[in-house]
């Protein structure tokens, strides 16, 4: 899927499409690439609120302006910390690819002057603090895991799809992931994750979405860490789309220059 994309994700986070209601024999890979190839615009601009939350309950809240491309065979998404001051400066983006190629992911870090790019073994890391990994907020590609429609369920009156996913690569972060697609709309509403020894590690919850040009955009998203008791509040506004994103903003050269 674009996996729920905040972006987004990020981003992040994205499970949008439309299907005819008739359509009951849907198999779970056949869902799962309707989710993927749901229709996003050319190019989107957010401004975006996460909020990290401990098991105190203590909040630290950072902002973000962010961008994206999608020309149908490759994606571009680009982020920008504005605030708090002590990440301020910091950028994040990733290329995601319509063929299976894995993402390609890069970081700037202003305190290092320097461009690090993400390695396959560091995509488990979480991102700056919060419950997402760089995985998560990347376009997980539907070629990557075996999917298996397990029921369909209600969920707040909202008739779902639920969809197991179980990753090819054995050596995976996560053992499987659990998806709740809204039937009418392929709006996502809920997200499992499972770790390596197969116990719940997080839960993505949906909390709002809203169609801006006549395309549904999720506009806030929660991911709680069950085992640490730790959740972060992505949260999108301003949000606009076929604006005529330029594709230069999605170098690194911008990473380092910033908005």
């Amino acid at each position: 899927m674009k996996n729920l994309k905040i972006t987004s994700v990020l981003i992040i986070l994205t499970m949008i499409g439309g299907f005819s209601t008739s359509a009951q024999t849907l198999t779970g890979k056949q869902i799962i690439e309707k989710v993927y190839n749901r229709p996003t615009g050319n190019d989107q601009s957010s401004n975006l609120t996460m909020t990290l939350i401990n098991a105190q309950g203590k909040q630290r809240v950072r902002k973000l302006t962010q961008y994206l491309t999608d020309n149908g065979t490759l994606e571009k998404k680009i982020m920008f910390f504005t605030a708090p001051a002590d990440v301020k400066g910091t950028s994040f983006m990733n290329w995601s690819y319509s063929n299976g190629k894995p993402d390609d992911q890069w970081i700037y870090l202003p305190a290092l002057k320097k461009i690090k790019r993400i390695s396959s073994d560091s995509k488990g890391d979480y991102f700056m603090g919060s419950d997402f990994t760089y995985d998560d907020l990347g376009d997980r590609h539907p070629s990557q895991d075996t999917h298996k429609l397990l029921r369909e369920e209600t969920v707040n009156g909202v008739k779902c799809y639920v969809v197991q996913s179980i990753p090819k690569d054995k050596d995976y972060m996560y053992s499987k992931t659990i998806t709740w697609i809204n039937k009418a709309t392929f709006v996502g509403v809920k997200k499992e994750f499972y770790d390596e020894d197969g116990d719940l590690l997080k839960i993505m919850h949906v909390n709002a979405s809203k169609k801006v040009n006549g395309i549904i955009v999720v506009t806030k998203i929660t991911m709680q860490n069950k085992q640490k008791n730790h959740k972060t509040i992505m949260s999108l506004s301003n949000v606009k789309i076929n604006t005529g994103v330029p594709d230069s903003k999605f170098t690194e050269r911008m990473m380092m220059r910033g908005i």
